[in-house]
């Protein structure tokens, strides 16, 4: 048996190349997609639903997992996963900023965000949002003793 020998010179590596399945899906079904999408995951709140992956997604639009995640790089510029953990942080932030939760502890606004682990919720919320959870809703905390603050001075 003759060994040949692979010269790495001669082998160049495109690693922006594209899936072929994306080129394939026409951008009017593209733009289709992204709408139906956006109705399953926001206007229902699939993303809240820990258990909701992207083929239930691609079966409740009938299609499949890889139109769906043709799609959601194309439309979204990220993966399915990225995309879903976007979407919870963005409700967490909005809970922890919101004086009606203030009696939910971090971890609780987390789970009703969709979150399954305490661990996943914190490096999704890094990773979105620049800051922990907690660090985040004591910004919003020392906001709003801010500004009674000045609302107090204002009146008097």
């Amino acid at each position: 048996m003759s060994e040949k020998k692979i010269n790495a010179d001669n082998f160049e590596v495109d690693n922006k190349k594209e899936a072929s399945y994306r080129r394939l899906v026409n951008p009017e079904v593209m733009d289709e997609l992204k709408d139906k999408i956006l109705q399953q995951l926001v206007v229902h709140k699939r993303y809240r639903d820990r258990s909701y992956t992207a083929r239930q997604l691609a079966e409740d639009l009938n299609t499949n997992t890889r139109y769906i995640s043709a799609a959601i790089r194309v439309q979204f510029h990220t993966n399915y996963t990225a995309l879903v953990n976007k979407m919870r942080v963005e409700e967490a932030m909005s809970k922890l900023a919101d004086s009606r939760y203030a009696d939910l502890s971090v971890e609780e606004i987390g789970e009703l965000a969709g979150f399954a682990h305490r661990q996943s919720f914190h490096t999704a919320f890094m990773r979105f949002a620049g800051t922990t959870p907690k660090a985040y809703r004591t910004q919003f905390d020392q906001d709003a003793g801010q500004s009674k603050k000045s609302n107090k001075k204002k009146q008097q």
